[in-house]
């Protein structure tokens, strides 16, 4: 199928896609989106710690909740309208993680266990698995080497 565009048609449509972003509006959003998130977070810790759990158990506990609130969220497509707001504010990494694991298991579930959720499940957040493992390596090897 070939689609004839005429440079004026072109013109338009780039001029359109290169439209700048209100930044003014997205960075505060986004500011205050990440905060709000970061707040829940240290709720949850001080709701556990409340409730007699050590430290490390309490950041555990506040974890594994941020995780289920993030996949909960993505999976009624809640988390995707938080994030049109809050853009980067939504990738504190706990729950930018999870919703990156969760919304490609949702989207490519219809193709099968092993074809579709098998095979897609990472393909957001196996990148930074892989790179982020990888580095630690690194750097591990450079202070085992170094500064020992």
């Amino acid at each position: 199928m070939d689609i004839k565009l005429s440079k004026s048609q072109y013109s338009q449509m780039y001029k359109k896609a290169s439209e700048g972003t209100k930044w003014y509006l997205t960075i505060p959003k986004a500011f205050v989106i990440g905060g709000l998130i970061c707040v829940l977070g240290e709720a949850l810790l001080n709701m556990y710690s409340s409730y007699g759990l050590s430290e490390k158990n309490a950041g555990t506990a506040t974890s594994i909740t941020l995780i289920l609130i993030s996949a909960v969220l993505t999976g009624f497509g809640l988390y995707d309208k938080i994030a049109k707001h809050g853009g980067a504010g939504t990738l504190v990494p706990i729950t930018g993680f999870a919703n990156s694991v969760v919304a490609p298991a949702i989207e490519f579930k219809t193709e099968g266990l092993v074809l579709g959720l098998g095979a897609k499940i990472f393909i957001i957040s196996g990148p930074v698995i892989l790179y982020g493992t990888l580095a630690s390596v690194i750097y591990g090897l450079i202070y085992y080497l170094f500064f020992r």
